[in-house]
């Protein structure tokens, strides 16, 4: 006999999501009030470094290194802080660019290493704050929902977003404890109030039932460990953004240009956010792998047959081939820079239409969108 619908249950994980959908709009202003405020104290800290500069006359060489800047006497607490736990500098490709940078602070980013520094920006410890607040709102909305379906809560659309926005602003949190990523906020925040107002307008459906074929235990095996993938995609997908922003602005800064990007300088060096993006996204991919063969062993059990080049099937396919090229190119063809940026990022694309345009525009055994 199946589960008794619980609809109060229902309206309350509603309200949940809503909730967090508020709690979230605001950390992510206090995230980007941190990016704004840190821009401006680090160009008054370049400004009073280059003033202490030309009062005692020290030559710059290119670049400002951690030990140079030390020596020189342009760093300090605040620099520190604010420019990241070591308060290294980027090295430009050309003497005159790096003596542009040196004058300005334009080259300056947060460390590679992504640790903590000393002290601490009120803003951004508001936006991890009021983050938490907001995932375990969301969570208890994912919760709520669950027990009113008496089932895991992603059998549609609508549960599969809500609870995929939950685990990526969860994923993003556990990481914080190891690595300062609290640049990243704006851009994970923003796109978990995307998902969540996605949901709710666009792919809404009432707690309800599963269709027979999802009535399996493999549901929970499949689809939880593509939830969980998709997640950490998301987070490479902000960061692979990123990295062509600061490879853009670095470009410009050591060609001598203005530096007009100056929360950048909160940011790790576009090498960096490749190198971390590469990681998570190896780990992603073992998980989409598995994915795909938990997939095909449960369509063998439902229909007798692993692969029947259904739609869904075929697009599942075509995001492990892009990420296993993806991996592949950087390992082994020296697919580095923007190159193996803009490949991550088709990679989250097609992971888009599969989720969004397969599931609403093209029928086959995996119609299962709930609208």
């Amino acid at each position: 006999m199946p589960f008794a619908i619980n609809e109060t249950m229902g309206q309350y994980s509603e309200l949940f999501m809503l909730l967090a959908a508020g709690t979230y709009t605001v950390a992510f202003i206090a995230f980007a009030w941190d990016l704004a405020k840190s821009s401006k104290a680090l160009r008054a800290v370049d400004l009073k470094a280059a003033q202490a500069e030309q009062a005692s006359k020290v030559p710059v060489g290119a670049g400002v290194g951690t030990a140079d800047a030390a020596s020189s006497g342009l760093t300090d607490r605040t620099e520190s802080h604010l420019a990241g736990p070591a308060g290294r500098a980027e090295r430009p490709t050309s003497s005159s660019a790096g003596q542009a940078g040196a004058a300005s602070g334009a080259g300056r980013t947060a460390d590679a290493d992504m640790r903590y520094a000393a002290e601490r920006r009120a803003p951004a410890r508001v936006a991890v704050a009021l983050t938490i607040l907001g995932v375990l709102i969301h969570g208890a909305g994912v919760i709520t929902r669950a027990l009113g379906a008496g089932r895991v809560p992603w059998g549609n659309m609508y549960e599969f977003l809500t609870t995929g926005a939950f685990v990526a602003v969860a994923v993003f949190l556990v990481v914080l404890i190891r690595r300062d990523l609290r640049f990243l906020g704006t851009f994970v925040v923003g796109m978990a109030i995307i998902m969540l107002v996605a949901a709710s307008v666009a792919y809404w459906t009432p707690v309800g039932h599963l269709v027979p074929a999802l009535q399996s235990y493999w549901l929970i095996i499949h689809v939880s460990i593509a939830v969980l993938s998709s997640a950490l995609f998301t987070l490479t997908f902000a960061m692979s953004a990123l990295q062509l922003v600061q490879a853009h602005r670095q470009k410009t800064v050591a060609a001598g240009g203005a530096d007009k990007l100056g929360f950048m300088r909160l940011v790790p060096s576009a090498l960096s956010l490749e190198n971390l993006s590469y990681r998570i996204n190896a780990i992603a991919f073992i998980g989409w792998t598995f994915t795909l063969m938990f997939g095909a062993i449960w369509a063998e059990k439902a229909w007798g047959r692993f692969w029947g080049w259904d739609t869904k099937e075929v697009w599942t396919f075509v995001i492990w081939v892009v990420y296993a090229g993806y991996l592949h190119a950087r390992a082994t063809r020296g697919w580095t820079g923007t190159r193996a940026a803009w490949l991550s990022i088709v990679g989250y694309l097609c992971v888009i239409f599969n989720f969004t345009i397969v599931n609403q525009f093209f029928n086959g055994l995996h119609s299962y969108s709930g609208l």
